[in-house]
């Protein structure tokens, strides 16, 4: 099973990080992805946005946007595309806290995308363990896609 596959979120569990060894500042490692009109596709079956202008040409190419995008909230994908499988926030537990995104630019088919993610803080509350982490999504022409900050409840 390739990495772009792998489901077993288990695997490589003793390679990340845990709260003690997450640095604020320090950036996460990340990998560069191209983004594939199938991988677009695939993805708004999968939450059930079936908009055409992700998937006809002919109609997106009348839309300001002049062709195919994805939607906003493909940095859903982005973000495990964008981390190796040993990245700490692919650690199972992990709860979601909250996030909030900016969106710049939409992503199309063939931009090859880069991440730029690190932990900003930690602290904790009421015996849970919080990071707060920030992510930037780039194109291929170091043009912002989108930007985010989010919490996260870390596993003991």
């Amino acid at each position: 099973m390739s990495a772009a596959t792998e489901s077993d979120f288990w695997k490589d569990a003793d390679l990340r990080k845990t709260w003690d060894e997450i640095v604020p500042g320090e950036p996460r490692e990340t990998v560069p992805y191209v983004l594939t009109l199938a991988a677009i596709q695939r993805y708004c079956r999968s939450v059930g946005d079936l908009n055409p202008l992700y998937f006809d040409e002919a109609y997106a190419r009348t839309t300001p946007w002049r062709g195919i995008i994805a939607p906003p909230s493909i940095h859903i994908l982005l973000m495990f595309a964008c981390t190796p499988m040993h990245d700490w926030m692919r650690s199972p537990g992990t709860i979601n806290a909250g996030q909030s995104w900016s969106y710049n630019i939409p992503a199309r088919p063939g931009d090859t995308i880069t991440l730029q993610a690190r932990a900003l803080d930690k602290f904790i509350k009421k015996d849970r363990l919080f990071v707060i982490h920030d992510n930037v999504f780039f194109n291929q022409a170091n043009e912002v896609i989108c930007s985010g900050r989010g919490w996260t409840i870390r596993p003991s």
